[in-house]
């Protein structure tokens, strides 16, 4: 029954992309805040289409920690689920993602009309000055960035060397870093087809100032935030922890 379920969910968000990415299309030369909504409206009806199909809900805690504008959102990364979730928690907001995603018909054309930094991993400094140089003005148009620092999705209970581009981001353009933490991966895994059900718990953070403090720095403390509030939320025992 669980494998139909995850069937039926998958179907109805495979045939929903291309509605949005139409949608988006359509909206190419309109302002940036309205192809946003229709994203976000997107990621609103897969996860309700989520919960229907297969019993996945989620809460989120901490957020008072919203107020103040934009930010650099430094996000654990496990799960399809929280690129979802946080659309609908920030808002409006970006993304920094490996480019090869912008290929992948309708989703990445979608993704490119939502302002998506785009950066090849492999291009180092380069690809940190895009970071900061786009991310930046996306920041200060009142757009926060997303950023996930592991790179790409990690199974609860692994570890993955956290990259230093959005703490760079966030000491160069000045605006705050904001941790996330959340256990979406016991839900939704990461190469696992079937869902289970339960509820996803995303807890956002107290804002890292930047002023006085390195990346470095600003990236060892939203690690050790990020990691110890999985290892609480997850219930999977305590995390492996960088001093940076």
């Amino acid at each position: 029954m669980k494998l139909i379920r995850s069937l039926l969910f998958s179907l109805g968000m495979l045939i929903s992309i291309p509605i949005a990415a139409i949608a988006l299309f359509l909206l190419v030369f309109a302002p940036f805040r309205y192809r946003f909504k229709v994203a976000a409206g997107w990621a609103r009806f897969v996860l309700l289409w989520l919960r229907i199909t297969c019993g996945i809900r989620y809460r989120v805690e901490g957020l008072e920690h919203l107020a103040g504008g934009p930010a650099v959102v430094l996000s654990k990364h496990q799960s399809t689920f929280e690129t979802l979730a946080l659309q609908i928690i920030f808002q409006p907001l970006t993304w920094v993602a490996k480019r090869e995603l912008l290929r992948v018909p309708f989703f990445g054309w979608g993704l490119a009309l939502v302002k998506t930094i785009a950066i090849d991993r492999r291009a180092g400094k380069k690809a940190v000055g895009q970071i900061v140089e786009q991310g930046t003005d996306r920041l200060n148009r009142g757009i926060s960035v997303v950023v996930f620092p592991e790179g790409t999705r990690t199974p609860p209970g692994r570890y993955r060397r956290y990259r230093l581009g959005g703490a760079i981001l966030a000491k160069e353009s000045g605006f705050r870093a904001i941790p996330v933490a959340h256990n979406a991966g016991q839900f939704w895994g990461r190469r696992g087809f079937a869902k289970h059900p339960g509820e996803v718990v995303i807890r956002i953070g107290a804002p890292i100032e930047v002023a006085e403090k390195t990346p470095q720095q600003i990236m060892a403390e939203a690690e050790r935030w990020i990691e110890s509030s999985v290892a609480e939320i997850s219930g999977l025992g305590p995390a492996e922890l960088l001093t940076g």
